[in-house]
């Protein structure tokens, strides 16, 4: 791409906040992202690009450059999250209790940007594959769907981009190998015996059994877990019981599950179960485990990090690209990165000067529209530099 590429990307800017702004709008749930779809696919085929719809609604497009070479794929991802969004703003979401919390919206935007920009000037060699993904926020999300459709047949890369509120627009992060964990799911189910709450010897309280139950639970990490090797282990709910006087015959709890290698994960779960079942028996109870097997770790792979970085650092400025600390948040490009060599960034898109600081999936969430831009440019160098690759 010419040495003007910033100069192109500014022309462009307007449009990718235009095409945000659309999308913040309205905002589709996960497998629901059938406007999204349309809007996608509208876009495109105003550049002369033929979208194809391979899964549910997801959209596909390639655009192939004047002479053979490898074949790039970037994803973005298109859904939101059911919350009511509080931000104010005049673009804010038509559709109560549907809001994009997350950034897709912005990652929308960028890759038709990207689509933009490579329309414009197909010189290069090769082929670029844009991957519009629907439902990276539900399990089980997009992505696996997506490839066990074939939308990675002949690609030799996969790159990706995550906007982050907390981090400052203008900045990035990256780094090689694991930079977001496996991500599962539990449900404890616990079964006693109900009864009147003046007479608890008659009972067996569900509740005082569920306490039982969070409390050894820290255990698994504390005691259990290899200290070198990173693991989280939470209990996000805890529903019992109907009223003051009833002491409660089931009690419901649920969390959540993170690590980074295989060898964790499954300790995470055979110690959660072993404790959930051998609590609630010593206590005269029985209770199940049911596990969700979530979205594995996103683990990037060294050359095409590298790739990523360079771009990074050549679009942003060295000072502003640093190595990122691998995070315990989950995402389903992990797939992709599992079948493919493939690399994710983090691109900053907060600025607290402008009170732009909120985090993610919250109701005030919200975005410096400059990260579009600057996302933009990296992915785009990204890409070139991976189609040149030997």
């Amino acid at each position: 791409m010419p040495d003007d590429l910033k100069r192109k990307v500014g022309a462009i800017a307007p449009r990718l906040s235009e095409w945000r702004r659309h999308l913040h709008a309205h905002p589709e749930l996960s497998f629901q992202e059938v406007e999204t779809q349309k809007f996608v696919e509208a876009r495109l085929r105003e550049l002369g690009l033929e979208p194809v719809r391979p899964w549910q609604t997801a959209v596909v497009a390639a655009v192939k450059g004047s002479r053979p070479g490898r074949t790039v794929a970037v994803r973005a991802d298109m859904d939101a999250l059911p919350i009511q969004e509080a931000t104010g703003a005049p673009y804010a979401s038509t559709r109560p209790g549907v809001m994009h919390a997350c950034g897709h919206d912005g990652h929308t935007a960028i890759l038709l940007g990207l689509a933009t920009l490579l329309a414009q000037e197909p010189d290069f060699p090769g082929e670029i594959r844009l991957l519009f993904q629907p439902a990276e926020e539900l399990p089980p999300g997009g992505a696996k769907g997506m490839i066990e459709a074939g939308v990675l047949e002949g690609v030799d890369a996969v790159i990706g981009l995550h906007l982050i509120a907390h981090q400052q627009v203008g900045t990035a992060a990256w780094c090689e190998g694991p930079m977001m964990a496996n991500a599962d799911a539990f449900t404890v189910r616990i079964k006693g015996q109900g009864g009147h709450g003046s007479s608890p010897h008659q009972t067996i309280d569900a509740i005082a059994v569920g306490a039982q139950i969070v409390t050894a639970l820290q255990t698994v990490v504390s005691r259990r877990r290899d200290p070198t090797r990173p693991g989280v282990l939470s209990v996000g709910t805890f529903n019992a019981g109907f009223t003051f006087n009833v002491i409660a015959p089931e009690a419901v709890m649920r969390g959540t599950a993170r690590s980074f290698d295989d060898e964790t994960r499954e300790l995470l779960e055979r110690e959660t179960r072993r404790i959930v079942e051998g609590v609630a028996a010593s206590m005269g109870a029985s209770a199940a485990v049911e596990w969700v097997t979530g979205y594995p770790a996103v683990v990037n792979h060294p050359e095409v990090a590298e790739v990523l970085a360079a771009a990074a650092r050549e679009s942003l400025g060295s000072e502003r690209v640093t190595v990122q600390s691998p995070v315990m948040g989950g995402e389903d490009f992990a797939y992709f990165a599992r079948e493919r060599p493939a690399a994710f960034l983090f691109v900053g898109a907060g600025n607290r000067e402008k009170g732009i600081d909120s985090p993610h999936h919250s109701p005030t969430f919200e975005i410096d529209e400059e990260s579009l831009p600057l996302g933009l440019e990296v992915m785009a160098r990204a890409a070139r530099r991976l189609l040149a690759a030997d």
